[in-house]
């Protein structure tokens, strides 16, 4: 059967990168407006100009307050934030807000104690979407590994609405580490990355049971972690590479299914 299932995932070409940024605090992740980008740092967010690549603000938080921003978003007038206490056990997670416009600290949203670590979180359909992370080795629980990383769906009281888990194809993909990086496309489909590897998974919501499809693979030149998706251009999506010290934009192939 797995098998049968790998054969049916897509090999797209690759993206096509349109920009790079250098900017020292692309480690965790980026997130995107119209006029900005947001290199996320583990205790740090630094905002800049994409037009002139100039850093414009930055915010600075404690690390023992702040200690592993995993990724941010920007969702309507907000910059909403994953906040975990990786590597630390037991595992904790919190959604941290900012105002964009100011890069000053607004509040946090607390969440009720999930399996997994929070990594990423985005709006959609008059819901959050949360995806907690499992690992192998640091920063893993016992008796828990990357199989089960898992997808929430919440509504605005943070009530759990719908629990999806990744396929063998992606989480073979994700192998030792998990899902670090995802967004909603204008598509609706899912496209998640995961810490090292430079690709992207398609993914969609399954019609019936709770294992998300794996539609396609798309190699990007970003090396894994948080990515965001421009929403004023067509089909494209923001990464890093660490190695680097990038912010990267890429424009990803059509995803075409019969």
């Amino acid at each position: 059967m797995l098998e049968i299932l790998a054969a049916a995932v897509l090999s797209l070409p690759p993206a096509e990168t349109v920009s790079r940024l250098p900017a020292l605090e692309a480690n965790q992740g980026v997130a995107v407006d119209q006029g900005f980008v947001y290199a996320i740092d583990n205790s740090a967010i630094a905002k800049y100009d994409r037009a002139t690549g100039q850093k414009v603000a930055q915010w600075s938080g404690d690390a023992a307050t702040f200690p592993h921003l995993n990724s941010c978003a920007v969702i309507g007038p907000e910059l909403v934030c994953a906040s975990s206490n990786y590597p630390s056990l037991p595992m904790q997670s919190s959604v941290e807000v900012f105002d964009p416009a100011t890069m000053t600290y607004q509040r946090s949203m607390a969440i009720s104690p999930q399996p997994g670590s929070l990594t990423w979180i985005d709006r959609r359909d008059n819901a959050w979407w949360a995806c907690f992370a499992n690992y192998d080795a640091k920063g893993g629980e016992p008796g828990r590994d990357h199989r089960f990383t898992t997808l929430l769906r919440y509504d605005d009281k943070w009530k759990v609405t719908g629990v999806w888990t990744f396929p063998d194809t992606v989480l073979d993909r994700f192998k030792p580490r998990s899902a670090s990086g995802g967004a909603w496309g204008a598509d609706g489909r899912l496209y998640v990355t995961g810490h090292d590897l430079p690709e992207v998974y398609v993914l969609e919501l399954p019609r019936v049971g709770t294992v998300l499809k794996h539609v396609a693979t798309i190699p990007v030149a970003a090396e894994g972690q948080a990515v965001a998706f421009d929403r004023s251009a067509d089909r494209v999506l923001f990464g890093i590479s660490r190695a680097r010290r990038e912010v990267v934009g890429m424009r990803l192939p059509a995803v075409e299914t019969k």
